[in-house]
């Protein structure tokens, strides 16, 4: 009788934890859905029908009206930082992850721990030593003086995330490296970086939502519309056509489907890495 009770909470447990979830995904993709099937839509359709109603017919003219507004060059721009930024963020935090989680010396510990307190700083409080700097080396006012920071700021958490993650590989596989004559390098480039891609997908899809988002770095750096970022077209759009919904919906839309490709790219690798373990 216990043991049939005891199945019983569980399941009810089950089914519990499976509705808060169900909510939770109906509340997330909600958004979602207003801002897919409103930038759709004509201006007046959005006045004179429901909020989530399906539009009337594939109203492109949002879109068109939006890349003659300017959006390209600020969606490049972001595409450019963005991917820059996170490859030196990746090689950076590879290396210096290896070298905290796999190596041992004095100062490790130490090393380590400051990258710790390094996540506690808020980023804002550099903001006006970053622009004094940047208007000394004069990269003031191009998007490579947001690189700098966007790495700065992303590198301790990434490299917190990934020595974690590679201090769980097994040491007996770099055993048998070194049996097989594999040195330092050479065991990190074929046995431990692989391992690690779970890790780098994980850091990969954070850096790049947070750098993608990035909006007050971007706007007290870059002054001129060609180097500025796409949150600032959000706000620009949103300063011009705060009545034409729709419009600003395929801005936000723009704005929001690389995101959710990274996503889909990064979390295939958590997949995989669960159904491994499992």
């Amino acid at each position: 009788m216990k043991n049939i009770n005891s199945h019983k909470k569980l399941n009810y447990s089950k089914i519990i934890i499976v509705f808060i979830l169900v909510i939770w995904a109906i509340i997330s993709i909600l958004p979602l859905y207003f801002t897919f099937i409103t930038d759709l839509k004509e201006q007046s359709e959005v006045f004179t029908k429901g909020v989530f109603s399906l539009p009337k017919s594939i109203y492109l003219n949002n879109y068109i009206l939006v890349f003659k507004g300017g959006i390209s060059s600020y969606f490049l721009n972001s595409v450019i930082v963005t991917f820059v930024s996170l490859v030196f963020i990746i090689i950076t935090s590879s290396f210096a992850s290896y070298v905290f989680a796999r190596l041992q010396f004095k100062i490790n510990k130490t090393l380590f721990g400051l990258v710790v307190i390094a996540m506690t700083i808020p980023v804002h409080v550099t903001l006006i030593p970053i622009f004094l700097l940047t208007q000394k080396i004069g990269l003031y006012n191009t998007i490579w003086a947001l690189v700098g920071p966007y790495v700065a700021f992303n590198l301790p958490i990434s490299i917190f995330i990934l020595t974690n993650f590679m201090k769980e590989i097994p040491h007996e596989l770099e055993e048998s490296a070194e049996i097989d004559d594999c040195g330092k390098i050479k065991t990190f480039f074929k046995i431990i970086l692989p391992l690690s891609k779970p890790g780098l997908a994980t850091i990969a899809v954070y850096a790049t939502t947070v750098m993608w988002n990035e909006f007050i770095f971007a706007l007290v750096l870059t002054q001129s519309k060609s180097n500025r970022t796409l949150p600032l077209s959000i706000w620009e759009f949103q300063g011009q056509y705060s009545s034409n919904i729709p419009m600003l919906m395929s801005v936000l839309s723009l704005a929001v489907l690389p995101m959710l490709v990274v996503f889909i790219f990064g979390q295939e690798k958590f997949v995989k890495r669960q159904v491994a373990e499992y």
